[in-house]
């Protein structure tokens, strides 16, 4: 007896290969959505400010006037990295959200696979 529901091993095979072709369709629109979608974390109540995609990459880095002191530039450096790492964890956030839309509502226990329920 066939524990796919009748469904031949031809059958079988072409869900299978749908179903692949439709989750790589949604792995690039959700690339394309990442490296798209522009984050921004900032320091310094704002003086600092870092862009970043929702795939990591630093696009820029805006510094107010004000922020400049040459007496400090210690102060300033710790702004930069304060404001790129927000930017960076936004853009982890935005990427384990985008990765979570693409696993199916009640993912089954597959043979061979394991649970990969989350």
């Amino acid at each position: 007896m066939n524990p796919f529901g009748g469904m031949g091993g031809a059958g079988m095979k072409k869900m299978l290969e749908n179903a692949q072709k439709q989750m790589m369709e949604q792995a690039k629109k959700m690339q394309d959505r990442l490296d798209n979608a522009r984050i921004e974390g900032s320091s310094g109540g704002g003086m600092v400010k870092a862009t970043v995609t929702g795939s990591g990459n630093l696009l820029e880095v805006t510094i107010a006037p004000e922020a400049v002191d040459p007496d400090d530039v210690e102060m300033l450096q710790d702004l930069v990295v304060t404001a790129v790492r927000e930017a960076l964890e936004q853009a982890k956030d935005m990427q384990a959200e985008e990765q979570q839309k693409l696993l199916p509502a009640n993912m089954p226990n597959i043979p061979g696979l394991g649970n990969l329920g989350l």
